[in-house]
C-alpha cells in the first residue's frame, strides 16, 4: 500500500488520534470508543444507534430510513408527544452490548430515527434550551412555596419544547401532584418527574475530582455500585470523611476499584493481634504495606521503638516458631543484619566551608590593590584603640609586641576634661 500518496478523508474528527471514526466530533459524557469502526460492514451490520441528549440521558432507536449517520451527527428522533433532537454517539455492532448493558424491558422501548436535523428543528431546539435555566429557579420558587421536601437539580426540555422533564432530589418520598399541577399551568408543557440521587446529579453536572482527572461519574461509570467504609479499612485508609467524601458528598466510587486486590492481598499477612517473641524482646505490629507485602514491627505497643521491616513471610514463619515454643535471635532471617535507617544526606561528603576559601583569597587581593592593609589586622585596631595591654598583631607573618602609646593632649578623652572642670 502507498502510504505516500494516500489521501485520507476526514468522516467525522479525530480527537485523540486513535480511529478517524471511533472519536466523535462531540464533548458529551460518557463517550464510547468504537474500536470497531473501521471493520468494513460494522455499519450495516445492525439498525440500532445510539443517541445522546442533555449530559448523561441516552437512548436507542432504529435507524429505520436508512440514513448514512456517523458518530456526531445530530438527528430528530421519536419521542411522546413529539420528536426530540439528539446527537448519536454509537453505531455498528456495540450498540448491541450497549442495549443490553441498559436493561431495556421490551422492543417498544426501542424507537426510530426520523431524520437528520434540519435548520428549523434546530432554531426550536435553540429556543427550548434557552429557557431550561429560567423555569429550573422558578420551578424551586414553586416547589418552596407548596413545602416540599426536594430539590430541583435540573430542567431538561424536549427538543420541540412540547415537554420538560424535572430531575430532582428527596431524601423522602414527596407527593408532587400538586407540584405537577402548578408547572403544567405555569408553563404549558407537558410535565414529567425524574427522581436521582446526588451520584447521578454529580454525573449531570460534572466536575473535577481530588486526583485531578474529571469525574468517573461524568465520563464512563453507567452504574452506580454501592461503597462502605470496609473498603477503606481493608486498604488501610485513614477514615477522615473529608478525604473519604467525593464531589457528591458521598463516598467515593474510586474506593472500589482495588479493593479486591487489598483483599487477596491481605489474605497473605499476619494477624494485628499477634506479638512476634524473639530472645531480646517482644515485637508488635506497628504498620504494614499490604500490596508490598511487608510488615513493620516496634517494640513498644503504643508507639515506635525499635522498628524492624520484615517480609510477611518472615512473620509467619516466626509465629509458626512461636507456636512450638521457639523463639529466634531476631526478626530478620539469620544471614541477614540490622540495617540502620540514616537519613540520605546528599551533601555528607562535601565541606559547608568548601567556597569560602576563594572569597578570602579574592578579598585579599581587592585589599592589596588598594593599598589597605588585610582585614585579619582589624581586630589589632580595635584593641589599640581601647587601649589594651599586648595583643597579637599579623605583620609579615611574625607575631609583634606593642607597647600602649599615651594619648596625645589634644586625643584626651571628654570624661578627662569634664573631672578637670569639675576639680
Amino acid at each position: 500500500m502507498d502510504y505516500k500518496n494516500m489521501t485520507f478523508k476526514m468522516v467525522n474528527g479525530s480527537d485523540r488520534g486513535l480511529c478517524r471514526r471511533a472519536c466523535g466530533r462531540q464533548d458529551k459524557q460518557l463517550n464510547t470508543y468504537d474500536w470497531l469502526a473501521d471493520i468494513p460492514g460494522n455499519d450495516t451490520s445492525t439498525d440500532l444507534v445510539e443517541v445522546q441528549f442533555k449530559n448523561t440521558r441516552k437512548g436507542y432507536y432504529h435507524n429505520v430510513n436508512h440514513l448514512d449517520l456517523k458518530k456526531g451527527d445530530i438527528v430528530a428522533v421519536e419521542a411522546n408527544p413529539g420528536h426530540d433532537i439528539g446527537v448519536v454517539t454509537l453505531t455498528g455492532q456495540l450498540v448491541r452490548l450497549q442495549v443490553k448493558k441498559a436493561n431495556l424491558k421490551s422492543e417498544e422501548d426501542i424507537r426510530r430515527i426520523y431524520r437528520i436535523a434540519k435548520p428549523v428543528d434546530m432554531d426550536k431546539y435553540e429556543e427550548a434550551k434557552s429557557r431550561e435555566h429560567g423555569t429550573m429557579i422558578q420551578s424551586r420558587q414553586i416547589a418552596k412555596d407548596l413545602g416540599l421536601q426536594m430539590k430541583i437539580g435540573d430542567v431538561e426540555y424536549q427538543g420541540d419544547g412540547n415537554k420538560a422533564i424535572f430531575y430532582y432530589i428527596a431524601d423522602e418520598r414527596v407527593d408532587f401532584r400538586q407540584l405537577i399541577k402548578v408547572l403544567a399551568e405555569t408553563f404549558h408543557v407537558r410535565i414529567e418527574m425524574k427522581q436521582i440521587g446526588a451520584r447521578q446529579e454529580a454525573g449531570r453536572i460534572g466536575g473535577t475530582g481530588p486526583c485531578g482527572r474529571e469525574l468517573c461519574c461524568a465520563t464512563w461509570m453507567k452504574n452506580f455500585v454501592s461503597v462502605s467504609t470496609a473498603a477503606a479499612r481493608f486498604q488501610d485508609i485513614s477514615l477522615n470523611p473529608q478525604k473519604l467524601a467525593g464531589m457528591c458528598a458521598k463516598l467515593k466510587c474510586c474506593l472500589n476499584y482495588e479493593v479486591d486486590n487489598y483483599i487477596e492481598a491481605g489474605k497473605k499477612m499476619p494477624n494485628r493481634d499477634v506479638v512476634l517473641q524473639t530472645a531480646d524482646s517482644d515485637y508488635y505490629l506497628f504498620k504494614n504495606d499490604i500490596l508490598a507485602g511487608m510488615v513493620t514491627y516496634s517494640t513498644d505497643k503504643r508507639m515506635a521503638a525499635n522498628l524492624c521491616t520484615i517480609s510477611a513471610q518472615r512473620a509467619l514463619e516466626v509465629i509458626e516458631m512461636n507456636k512450638k515454643g521457639e523463639k529466634p535471635l531476631s526478626l530478620l532471617d539469620d544471614d541477614q543484619a540490622q540495617q540502620e535507617d540514616r537519613p540520605l544526606d546528599l551533601l555528607e561528603s562535601e565541606s559547608i566551608t568548601r567556597f569560602d576559601k576563594n572569597k578570602r583569597k579574592r578579598k585579599k587581593k581587592d585589599d592589596r590593590r588598594r593599598g589597605e592593609r588585610p582585614a585579619q589586622d582589624a581586630p589589632k585596631r580595635k584593641a589599640q584603640a581601647h587601649g589594651e595591654g599586648q595583643v597579637r598583631g599579623e605583620g609579615h607573618g611574625q607575631p609583634k609586641q606593642t607597647q600602649p602609646k599615651e594619648p596625645r593632649e589634644g586625643n584626651k578623652p571628654r570624661r578627662n576634661k569634664s573631672k578637670e572642670k569639675e576639680s
